[in-house]
């Protein structure tokens, strides 16, 4: 149970992680608690054991039965108590639990639509799971209500970013490009999968600053994360992305 004075609760302080699992097989776990562990020491916090946190996951996995299929393991860490305020106890009390739910594979290619909110590359929050999440929210709801699979996230620069659940690539002369951190983007563990598998394969890979119009003018573009590994763009503001044989051969390879 949450307490209602939670941190986490009341002022999105805390992080939060979220794993694939496959018949009951966490994937990436030592990427996601090195991410984790790094958000803790950024914000302050004292980070879990990683024996705590590999268990608790690993409960919420059997309290839904799910040793079969494919499974979102959530784990989160909250600053604990701290009373009325800003300011937390000298001590934090932090709180970690997790939850297991049902995560289907993404059917298809995704259609994408560009959000009003911003990205605010200036935020080190901007480059951590926070619990501070709703910017994210309110991109997903503004694509669902136009129509769109997800929203493109540029930041406070017009720069792309990411989108509101998953990292953002693009290729373009057959170089595959994916916007550095320092634009407000999140150290995904599916992105650094994807960039390992590309190199991989002798494909080159930049980390570019680049605005709208260059994704328009885009061989492909692709999205990743956790959940979903890779998955192939077919549409951006009514820009229509043919299929490209180089993505599929990256699909392959990140989830091999």
């Amino acid at each position: 149970m949450i307490a209602p004075d939670d941190r986490g609760l009341t002022l999105g302080d805390g992080l939060f992680e979220t794993l694939l699992a496959v018949d009951g097989q966490l994937r990436d776990v030592e990427a996601h608690l090195d991410r984790m562990v790094a958000g803790c020491a950024t914000l302050g916090l004292p980070p879990p054991e990683r024996g705590v946190a590999l268990k608790a996951m690993t409960d919420a996995l059997d309290a839904q039965d799910g040793r079969g299929g494919r499974w979102a393991v959530r784990l989160t860490l909250t600053a604990g108590w701290g009373g009325r305020g800003l300011d937390r106890p000298a001590q934090p009390g932090t709180r970690l639990f997790a939850s297991a739910a049902p995560a289907p594979a993404p059917a298809g290619p995704a259609v994408l639509v560009t959000s009003r909110i911003r990205r605010n590359e200036a935020s080190p929050t901007s480059r951590l799971k926070t619990l501070s999440y709703l910017d994210n929210v309110l991109a997903r709801a503004e694509a669902r209500a136009a129509g769109a699979d997800e929203a493109l996230m540029v930041n406070t620069h017009g720069e792309v970013a990411c989108a509101a659940a998953a990292n953002v690539f693009w290729l373009s002369r057959d170089v595959l490009h994916t916007p550095p951190l320092d634009c407000g983007v999140l150290a995904g563990t599916a992105r650094a999968r994807l960039i390992r598998a590309a190199s991989g394969l002798g494909v080159p890979v930049v980390e570019t600053a680049a605005g709208l119009q260059t994704l328009a003018g885009a061989q492909a573009v692709l999205i990743t994360n956790s959940l979903i590994g890779l998955r192939a763009v077919e549409g951006l503001d009514g820009r229509r992305f043919p299929g490209h044989d180089l993505v599929r051969v990256l699909a392959e390879a990140m989830a091999a």
